[in-house]
């Protein structure tokens, strides 16, 4: 007679997301193609810059979401940066279309192995969890019919003569410490200084911002601020981790703000490579520390917005508009 089969035995082995994330992010790498750094409104399919967000929350994503979302809209055309789950579709009087597939994205879980659990029992201490991620399923606002008009209509535009005024005061916000002069960009976390080229040293003004952005993503790990591990000889893995961090972060601030983010050093590629290969963690826990560090530089713009606009903005005109809330780090799903 034959033996039973557990149902244990009979399921398949869950599937490690990690490495599938990570080895969707290195064929793209590979192939050249930076996945932060996206062909934002060079169509009329094509979605403007923008952060994505939960049609029904308003939330941004965040993390890993970000990427993968930017990178499925893209692939697909969709128009629009907003995404449901199929369930807040029909609560909202819609329905996802006959034959559409949905893009998965992911949340961090936690559990306590038994054997974890047991030593803990017998040490009498606390048991380590252990992180895992979850897939859940979203539809682009575009895969859906009956939608409200307000969570379809095209969303308007940052105000082109706001773009780098708002940047500007991001950068005085953050208090970090800012000199120009000289030929290169860089920060010095000894000194907590951020250190720019003047702005007329660039062929493309935009690209004055876009460095700022870059470098006071790394100020954000100074230990009086988000405190990232960022020691490490230039060109080593840490260096390599602390760049990926900050041209992530980067790019969620410009994004945010308007501003078409570009790859400030492609010539780390190589070393990113490098990184992700070793370790399957590392583009999650980079995209998790750059919404960290993005989130950290617009909660202080957000901040000094809202004191300009209760001033009205010193008797000098009009407010500049409070920033769109990009400031909440959603570890989990942002439904």
């Amino acid at each position: 007679m034959a033996r039973p089969t557990s149902p244990r035995a009979t399921q398949p082995e869950r599937t490690n997301l990690y490495r599938e994330i990570t080895d969707r992010i290195i064929a793209q790498l590979e192939a050249g193609c930076v996945p932060w750094v996206q062909p934002w409104g060079s169509g009329p399919s094509t979605a403007a810059v923008a952060m994505p967000r939960n049609a029904a929350t308003a939330r941004p994503y965040s993390g890993i979401n970000v990427l993968l979302l930017w990178a499925a809209g893209i692939a697909a055309g969709y128009p629009d940066q907003r995404w449901l789950t199929f369930r807040q579709a029909l609560s909202l009087g819609g329905c996802v279309r006959k034959g559409e597939h949905g893009t998965g994205i992911v949340y961090a879980d936690r559990f306590t192995p038994d054997d974890e659990r047991r030593r803990a029992g017998r040490d009498g201490d606390a048991a380590r969890q252990v992180t895992f991620l979850k897939r859940f399923t979203v539809f682009n606002v575009a895969q859906v019919d009956g939608l409200p008009r307000d969570l379809t209509a095209s969303l308007l535009p940052p105000r082109e003569d706001l773009v780098l005024p708002r940047f500007r005061m991001l950068m005085e916000a953050s208090g970090v410490t800012t000199r120009t002069g000289g030929g290169m960009a860089f920060y010095s976390p000894c000194d907590d200084v951020v250190v720019l080229p003047p702005p007329e040293a660039f062929h493309e003004p935009i690209n004055f911002h876009r460095t700022a952005a870059h470098e006071l993503s790394h100020a954000t790990g100074h230990r009086s601020r988000l405190d990232r591990a960022m020691k490490g000889p230039r060109g080593g893995t840490c260096y390599a981790r602390e760049e990926l961090v900050a041209e992530i972060s980067a790019a969620y601030v410009c994004a945010s703000l308007g501003i078409v983010p570009t790859v400030r050093h492609a010539d780390y590629i190589a070393a990113w490579l490098q990184v992700l290969r070793e370790d399957e963690r590392a583009i999650v826990r980079a995209a998790s520390h750059a919404s960290k560090s993005a989130d950290w530089l617009l909660g202080r713009l957000a901040l000094a917005e809202e004191n300009s606009e209760a001033a009205g903005n010193g008797g000098k005109g009009t407010p500049i508009p409070v920033a769109a809330r990009e400031t909440q780090h959603l570890q989990g799903r942002a439904a």
